[in-house]
């Protein structure tokens, strides 16, 4: 049995609908803006848990049921809240994970020798920015650029730090940008998405030249369903589908994708796009080199970037006529 954490956002949702055919799972979820209760209650074999991953005495109830490891997705994931608001950004990502460290502490100093491992799922922003070459590796130095990134940065430091300091059997991943099913529309793909189905303008920030490296939802978890099985104890993991891309080539991509199943009367989506005043502080380009996750665990996405695009795109488009039809 493991205990997965933020199990009913978007990538922990995608991870909990992949291993729960052959694992027992709990979810422990705050339900925030971004949890997906409705489409977890879907998914057999698994108990739900609504609660605070800063909830010490919920957590402790959780690892009274012997898990054999805990998937750490729960956090504050969107760049631009945290530069408004902070503060939750710093309760839930660092506090929260602080939370979680001690009760696997506490756990394990009661069960000495219990097979269990944290995993904890983080981001390749962590890293801060790139020039135009380049790409991010395990040893790539720490150099957080927002309030987000840099919660993340300090969640990472302090299992890194448990590992070392109290044996914590942990793994640390550092993934690319995903996108897929079940995403907030609060982030790129799935906005442009549902904006351009309802008719809307399609943002772009700048000049849309900021790059990033894009994963498909299943395969991250794939990733991390070989890291958690057949990963070492003490390891970090980049993780990520070479596939670099523009903002703006990502968006005219999709435009491409609706132009092809969506036709509409008054021309190609891509004269809705909009060019937006830019993030502050928007880091120019993210690329993840996942030579490791590769030569030692054997991983490699399966979805290319247009195909995985197009599930995408299929899937909005199904839920924003179903939720329209209502």
């Amino acid at each position: 049995m493991i205990v997965v954490t933020g199990g009913a956002g978007f990538i922990g949702l995608n991870f909990v609908k992949r291993m729960a055919p052959t694992t027992p799972i709990i979810v422990l979820d705050k339900l925030t803006y971004a949890g997906n209760r409705a489409a977890l209650a879907s998914v057999d074999g698994v108990r739900f848990v609504e609660g605070d991953i800063n909830d010490r005495a919920l957590v402790r109830e959780l690892f009274a049921a012997r898990p054999t490891a805990l998937v750490h997705f729960a956090a504050e994931s969107h760049v631009d809240r945290s530069i408004d608001a902070p503060d939750p950004f710093i309760t839930t990502n660092i506090a929260g994970t602080f939370s979680l460290l001690e009760e696997a502490r506490r756990y394990l100093a009661a069960a000495p020798g219990a097979p269990f491992r944290f995993l904890h799922v983080s981001t390749d922003e962590v890293f801060g920015a790139l020039g135009n070459t380049g790409a991010f590796t395990e040893t790539t130095r720490y150099a957080p650029r927002s309030p987000y990134a840099a919660s993340k940065a300090a969640s990472d430091h302090l299992v890194q730090a448990y590992l070392h300091t109290y044996a914590l059997p942990a793994i640390v991943t550092n993934c690319s940008n995903n996108y897929g099913p079940y995403q907030h529309p609060e982030k790129l793909i799935p906005l442009v998405i549902q904006h351009a189905l309802t008719g809307l303008p399609l943002p772009v920030y700048g000049t849309g030249a900021n790059v990033r490296d894009w994963i498909f939802v299943e395969d991250h978890c794939a990733a991390l369903e070989r890291i958690l099985e057949r990963g070492r104890i003490g390891e970090s993991y980049v993780i990520g589908a070479r596939s670099e891309r523009t903002n703006l080539e990502v968006v005219t991509a999709i435009c491409t994708i609706l132009d092809e199943l969506r036709p509409r009367a008054g021309g190609s989506y891509r004269d809705s796009i909009t060019f937006v005043a830019d993030r502050p502080g928007h880091d120019f380009r993210y690329a993840i080199d996942p030579h490791k996750l590769e030569s030692e665990l054997g991983w490699a996405p399966e979805t290319t970037l247009v195909e995985g695009l197009r599930r995408t795109v299929a899937w909005y488009a199904t839920a924003v006529a179903m939720r329209t039809s209502n």
